[in-house]
């Protein structure tokens, strides 16, 4: 099989030594291996100059390349993988060096039979929903997210006003420091943060979070992922961050931006046993008291 290593470091030792376990057991069990050209220069200075490696930059539907992609780190380091398969269907494996780890749920210690379990196809692949941002200005090379589209202030001492249509029909207008789009995946990270609900995979919606709102009777919404989010922006400053997952552009209030549902998924590998509602479970501690 061609199997892709992405990551976004590997100099700190436990990403090292997860990053040589994973490589000599490809290497062994005959697997082309295929990254990103500075981190085939990285490996072969620093961890080994023997490994065969081959460089590509992205992914297409034309030439995806590689028959899956081994993601290195925590959930940030996964989300940048979508800039990378794009909409190749290329599937996507986590393999987590992080602390949180919801998307990225293998740990190191099970390398091994995470791909014994991919070469034997002893896995599924579970769709996620990606946000697609079209704007009046190009603001991204690459304008989707897998976790969320937010807006926020930029200035620390005035909230702003943002208005936000659904299928051009007013919705609400948020005094916040911000708003928050979400996929069901984005649910769990910043929108939940600021209270939004937990939404699971393939719900087929959206989450709309303000951030520290004015009006205490202004709450998370739920809407059918089927509509297109659209927003203009009010405040004292000139400018404002318009964010899609880790990346962020600086915008000012004449700038037109709406939200929808991408045309094509993120495909997450799920190995055996691996489960939504356990990492639920796990990683938010439910059910455990120290009591207990």
């Amino acid at each position: 099989m061609k199997i892709g290593i992405y990551a976004k470091s590997v100099r700190d030792s436990k990403h090292e030594e997860g990053f040589r376990k994973l490589l000599l057991a490809l290497e062994s069990a005959g697997h082309e291996i295929w990254c990103t050209q500075s981190l085939v220069d990285y490996i072969h200075i620093h961890i080994s100059s023997g490994i065969s490696l081959h460089a590509f930059q992205y992914c297409t539907p034309q030439k995806p390349l590689i028959d899956a992609l081994i993601c290195v780190g925590g959930d940030g380091t996964l989300l940048d993988t979508i800039s990378i398969v794009r909409n190749s269907q290329v599937p996507v494996l986590g393999l987590n060096t992080g602390r949180l780890g919801f998307l990225a749920g293998i740990s190191i210690d099970g390398i091994q039979k995470a791909i014994q379990d991919i070469e034997r196809g002893n896995y599924t692949l579970e769709s996620r929903t990606l946000l697609h941002l079209e704007s009046s200005e190009q603001m991204f090379d690459f304008p989707f997210a897998l976790n969320d589209f937010v807006i926020h202030k930029k200035e620390t001492s005035s909230m702003i006003v943002v208005h936000a249509y659904l299928n051009g029909e007013f919705l609400n207008s948020y005094w916040s420091d911000g708003l928050i789009v979400s996929t069901p995946t984005g649910s769990t990270g910043y929108s939940l943060s600021c209270g939004g609900p937990i939404i699971f995979p393939r719900s087929d919606s959206f989450v709309i979070t303000p951030i520290a709102p004015h009006n205490l009777n202004v709450r998370p919404v739920v809407v059918s992922d089927a509509y297109v989010i659209s927003f203009e922006i009010e405040g004292r400053a000139n400018s404002y961050l318009a964010s899609l997952d880790s990346r962020s552009h600086s915008i000012n209030g004449n700038v037109q931006m709406a939200i929808r549902r991408a045309d094509h998924p993120l495909n997450l590998i799920r190995l055996e046993g691996d489960h939504f509602m356990d990492t639920l479970r796990n990683k938010l501690s439910w059910g455990f008291d120290k009591r207990n």
